[in-house]
């Protein structure tokens, strides 16, 4: 019988800070860069009634863990469970299974900071957010670690959404957070934009980027949703978290291959290979870079093994029983 700690999400929300995701998943992201196995999401989806059950996969070698995040979003709870099983990447034996939604927009964030480190100036210092939600929270918390910002602009379409946003991020941050009226006024004179929406159309145009800005498209998980122009795809740099993902999911640049735009040869390199040195980032001062982060298992396993990690140490979790097939099919 082998055992396995389960881990609830109370108590994953207690083991790490929002920043204390980077590093771990930036050493998930160099692990892909050396070859470690990672798929892009698998998506079932049902009509009646309405939902959908994603998941997807990575075996992280140096990390020591491999796993998945699978969740059920919709269906008649009209709500989302995430579920993570972490397993030793030696052994295959079971490590934990993680209750996953508390850690759902710190991973996240934590990929995105690791692009914005990876491919932003390294002198920004005005971030344009777009979105005012839990995601937009976990992308400013983690980006705000990478770069030292002046000043944040939030929008979102609904003004109390924004300035709540803006009055909770300026108690936290050294950077001075204002909500303003427009997407345009947000992206304007930006170094760095992030998009943090469930968004169906554009959110800004790609016309007003600066020479040099980079932006982080983290809403780009399904062919439908497209927080970025083809002005943007085209004029920019384009990195992925996974290439495998670009022509299933990322609806920002399937749109713009079927516009005409780019064809997936504009595919730059990923994340990872730019953080091992196989393919540069920022060439010049004057690159337009984007980092589309779709979602991986990448991000997701090595924050669950770092979280994993730490409850072992603080006994914190309930060990709950699994039964090899070896034993379990012997019966």
């Amino acid at each position: 019988m082998s055992t396995a700690l389960f881990l609830s999400s109370a108590e994953i929300a207690e083991l790490a800070r929002p920043e204390e995701y980077v590093d771990p998943v930036r050493a998930g992201y160099r692990e892909r860069g050396h070859g470690a196995p990672a798929e892009p999401r698998t998506t079932l989806f049902s009509d009646a009634p309405a939902g959908m059950l994603t998941g997807y996969l990575a075996i992280l070698p140096e990390t020591g863990a491999m796993g998945g995040y699978t969740y059920a979003a919709g269906f008649e709870d009209r709500d989302a469970h995430f579920a993570l099983p972490l397993f030793d990447a030696d052994s295959g034996a079971p490590l934990a299974l993680l209750d996953g939604a508390s850690m759902n927009p710190h991973k996240t964030g934590a990929a995105g900071a690791v692009g914005v480190d990876a491919l932003a100036p390294v002198d920004a210092s005005d971030l344009a957010v777009i979105g005012s939600g839990t995601q937009a929270r976990g992308q400013l918390r983690a980006t705000a670690t990478v770069r030292e910002f002046d000043r944040v602009e939030v929008y979102s379409p609904t003004q109390s959404h924004r300035q709540a946003f803006a009055a909770e991020m300026n108690e936290e941050l050294d950077a001075t957070v204002a909500a303003v009226a427009s997407s345009a006024a947000a992206v304007e004179g930006a170094d760095v934009v992030i998009t943090a929406t469930n968004a169906d159309e554009p959110v800004f145009d790609g016309e007003m980027l600066d020479p040099g800005t980079h932006v982080t498209a983290m809403g780009q998980y399904h062919p439908g949703k497209r927080e970025l122009d083809t002005t943007t795809i085209e004029r920019a740099t384009y990195v992925p978290d996974l290439r495998a993902r670009v022509t299933q999911d990322a609806g920002s640049f399937i749109h713009a291959v079927e516009e005409g735009v780019v064809d997936e040869d504009h595919v730059h390199a990923e994340l990872g290979e730019v953080l091992v040195g196989d393919a540069p980032g920022r060439e010049s001062p004057d690159d337009i870079t984007v980092f589309d982060s779709g979602g991986t298992a990448i991000e997701t396993v090595a924050a669950g093994k770092m979280l994993y990690d730490r409850a072992v140490e603080a006994g914190v979790g309930e060990e709950i029983d699994f039964a090899p097939a070896s034993e379990a099919m012997d019966r």
